[in-house]
């Protein structure tokens, strides 16, 4: 066996348990014997060899000693922070490949592909107090509202020279920005290290580098403590699906299948052209389940959203009958990623209190946030609830003459908005593709489509679930995201409706945070009842929102009505649970907001009356 490596890390890495196995791979400064050790898994090559700049790039000045479990290793004198290198690796099948180490801290900008020889600095986090409370502050019963953006095109420097932003620049704009919002949380797309621009990160070649368009790892690190600093908390998106062919990065990469499955039917997905890693391989857990303890260990990341999760799951996904394997009972269950994906979050959960996982997961499956002391539970925390977005969007595309004969879509949610801990989630992939903007989505004229946008934002905000909104969204940008530009911000400064639209945006997230109500019994029932949920005719809903009652703690209710037409409702009647003082917090239709101004105070009453329908007494909002 390889000395150099301690025989209890390469056991763990081999059984699949390795929690840090990227202390053990990779390159790393030996301090005393003032040489940086590379360490390399390639169980099936014929030989592997560090090539660089420093040796000219050639395979014989530097060749690894491999073990019988295929771990190769080296140390090399006289190298510096920087330096380029790859592995030559001579494949089990007779082609000699060079590959960028998958363990990479860091690589060279695309197009190019060589890793780079990093020896992380002493950076002096001041973040401390903020991941302490971390556990307190990502509780099921705190406000979560996610701003999600691509850090390319949030916004673009405008000189022809320069392409990004660099992290420390995204940095000093973003927070401010996410202060003034109300924003809790800021949800990156995919930052591990990817070679196609337009794959906005969801093909990652480098699990466990950031990528270089926007700077250096100390440059991400003062980004994130930032952040930190700020009160803001940090989600990475983190892609465990699948990964690229790309000739350097994982796929052969000893001439073999060490990553995905030999059989295409097992490894291949059609639909992205990627393959499928094999998580009934300890070592392929290992380096996955490390990637993701990497980002919060070393740069303190508050939580993962892990893509595509379906694909995961399914082994079908994406497949036609006979372009997949069963598995043993004949099911289409991927029971490997289960099982995968149980040890992830177990991993996360033990080692890190407080820390997010979040399953972007679109179909059904059962018990994806329960806990892993559940036989059957798959351990995140949220799920993204796709079907709640998939639905309010498409009630809000139609006329409205037609809503009622669709009413379902728009009441629906509440059904199962207990069966899982859910995000409320408006995302980048709602925007593209020809979908169309979330204000374009909206029926009707130039102001009826604000009008639409407004009623569906805060019947979001008010209904039970974390939030999530995707930038541009919070101004209503019109036209889509487009992966090479930034965002229209010149909307909020030259039109009136834009600006007080994201005004209103701000205030939605101020009242959501200011009012427990709205967030303390998320996954609670008691948190929860309709007042009106089946006027179709009059395409209205009405439910209250409660707080935690407590010692001493009065219970707090916020009503909330929501007209999804554009008509008015004269002497509109909401029927409550008891008379009460009602006091408004907010409506829509103000003018600060872009609204027409033509609901007051005085318009709003509370009183006793009759209701033939029912034959008994309630108390009625009226408005």
């Amino acid at each position: 066996m390889n000395e150099t490596i301690n025989r209890e890390d390469l056991y763990l890495f081999q059984t699949g348990k390795a929690r840090q196995a990227y202390l053990t791979f990779g390159c790393h400064y030996q301090k005393k014997t003032k040489t940086h050790r590379f360490t390399v898994w390639a169980p099936n090559a014929k030989s592997v060899s560090v090539v660089g700049d420093f040796n000219f790039w050639n395979p014989l000045a530097h060749p690894m000693k491999g073990d019988k479990d295929g771990i190769y290793t080296i140390e090399i004198e006289g190298l510096k922070k920087g330096d380029l290198y790859k592995y030559h690796v001579e494949g089990y099948d007779g082609i000699c490949r060079y590959k960028s180490d998958p363990f990479a801290f860091y690589a060279e900008c695309r197009p190019d592909t060589a890793s780079k020889v990093w020896d992380f600095d002493d950076f002096k986090w001041s973040d401390k107090r903020f991941i302490n409370q971390r556990k307190k502050r990502q509780a099921l019963d705190q406000p979560m509202s996610i701003y999600e953006l691509h850090l390319g095109t949030w916004r673009m420097p405008q000189e022809e020279e320069r392409e990004f932003y660099n992290y420390r620049e995204i940095a000093d704009m973003l927070i401010p920005y996410l202060g003034e919002m109300g924003y809790t949380h800021v949800e990156l797309m995919p930052i591990t290290e990817y070679p196609y621009d337009l794959s906005w990160g969801y093909q990652v070649t480098g699990y466990y580098g950031v990528t270089s368009r926007y700077g250096t790892p100390e440059d991400f690190n003062y980004m994130i403590n930032e952040l930190h600093k700020a009160g803001i908390s940090v989600i990475l998106d983190w892609v465990p699906a699948h990964f690229p062919r790309d000739e350097h990065g994982l796929a052969m990469f000893d001439g073999t299948h060490i990553y995905d499955h030999e059989d295409p039917r097992k490894g291949s997905q059609p639909d992205w052209g990627t393959l499928l890693f094999n998580y009934g391989k300890p070592e392929v857990q290992s380096f996955l389940i490390s990637s993701a303890m990497f980002f919060a260990d070393v740069y303190h990341i508050d939580g993962i959203r892990i893509d595509a999760v379906s694909a995961m799951l399914y082994l079908d996904f994406g497949k036609q009958e006979g372009e997949y394997v069963p598995n043993e009972d004949g099911t289409n269950i991927n029971y490997e990623a289960v099982d995968f994906l149980r040890n992830l979050n177990e991993a996360l959960r033990t080692t890190h209190e407080g820390f997010l996982t979040i399953a972007e997961e679109s179909t059904a499956y059962p018990k994806v946030t329960s806990d892993v002391d559940d036989p059957e539970g798959l351990g995140f925390v949220y799920k993204w609830n796709m079907g709640y977005m998939h639905d309010t969007l498409y009630y809000m595309e139609l006329d409205p003459l037609y809503r009622k004969d669709n009413h379902g879509a728009i009441i629906f949610s509440m059904d199962y908005a207990y069966s899982e801990n859910y995000i409320l989630p408006y995302s980048h992939d709602e925007v593209v593709h020809g979908k169309g903007s979330m204000i374009n989505k909206m029926y009707g004229a130039y102001d009826e489509k604000f009008a639409s946008l407004r009623t569906l934002y805060g019947f979001t905000m008010a209904h039970p679930g974390k939030k999530l909104l995707f930038m541009g969204g919070e101004f209503a940008q019109f036209v889509e995201w487009r992966d090479k530009e930034q965002l229209d911000w010149f909307l909020i400064d030259q039109y009136e409706m834009h600006d007080s639209f994201h005004k209103y945006v701000a205030k939605l997230n101020e009242i959501y945070k200011s009012e427990p109500a709205l967030y303390e019994l998320d996954q609670d029932p008691a948190g929860f009842e309709w007042c009106l949920q089946r006027d179709a005719d009059h395409s209205v809903v009405a439910f209250i929102r409660k707080n935690k009652k407590g010692r001493g703690r009065k219970q707090q209710q916020i009503l909330c009505v929501c007209n999804f037409t554009p008509m008015e409702w004269d002497k509109y009647k909401v029927p409550l649970p008891k008379k009460s003082k009602l006091t408004k917090i907010l409506d829509s239709s103000e003018l600060d907001f872009g609204g027409d101004g033509d609901v007051s105070e005085s318009k709003v009453s509370t009183k006793r009356v009759k209701v033939p329908s029912e034959g008994k007494k309630a108390v009625y909002q009226q408005v």
